[in-house]
């Protein structure tokens, strides 16, 4: 089943500091993107990124191969 309706979640690393972004990784498979979104504003704009652009950038995350 395909969906274009993005599933919201915060990561279970955040502290709920007011801090936070929320991903839709569900469109991955049907759309090839992942969207992101301001935990603060639900409502606000999104950002939509090609899934394997999301992806390089979890992976250069977990390896601290980034900058500030």
């Amino acid at each position: 089943m395909t969906t274009s309706t993005p599933r919201w979640f915060t990561s279970s690393y955040s502290e709920n500091g007011g801090q936070c972004i929320e991903i839709a990784a569900n469109l991955s498979a049907s759309l090839g993107v992942v969207s992101v979104r301001d935990s603060k504003h639900p409502a606000g704009p999104v950002l939509t990124v090609p899934a394997g652009a999301f992806a390089t950038l979890v992976a250069a995350v977990k390896e601290g191969d980034h900058t500030s």
